[in-house]
């Protein structure tokens, strides 16, 4: 079911999607938006609005305080081709004009990596550099 947002939560949701998987090309960037949107709509212990869901302390890294990545999505612009790019995401995945390659995925992390989170856990799917999770609660 398409999602309504506001304009504050499409930009950060676009900012973050650019921050996080601007080198991953369009199947990392949308793998990313649908977990923000998985999360607000499955957990939501992250924030009740798109926005909260990205800006949550350590939820993700690009907005994390001295990330060298934060500086750069706080300035980003229209005239960025791949912040454009980001922004279409955002909209295809609101509106459900693209299916959720991470299965339900609420969280992720690069492959190879180490997360408390993640132990015990099996990714569902890797896209990218990215390895996707949806059983953790």
């Amino acid at each position: 079911m398409p999602m309504m947002a506001s304009a504050n939560d499409t930009d950060t949701m676009a900012r973050t999607v650019w921050g996080e998987a601007r080198g991953e090309g369009e199947p990392g960037m949308v793998a990313v938006a649908w977990v923000i949107r998985n999360r607000l709509s499955r957990l939501r212990r992250f924030g009740a609005t798109l926005a909260q869901v990205c800006r949550q302390p350590w939820a993700f890294s690009a907005w994390n305080q001295g990330d060298p990545n934060r500086s750069q999505l706080l300035a980003v612009t229209d005239a960025d081709p791949q912040f454009r790019q980001a922004q279409q995401i955002v909209s295809d995945v609101l509106a459900d004009r693209v299916a959720d390659p991470t299965m339900g995925s609420q969280f992720y992390l690069v492959t190879g990596t180490a997360a408390d989170w993640a132990i015990d856990h099996a990714p569902v799917v890797e896209i990218g550099r990215h390895s996707f999770f949806n059983d953790v609660q």
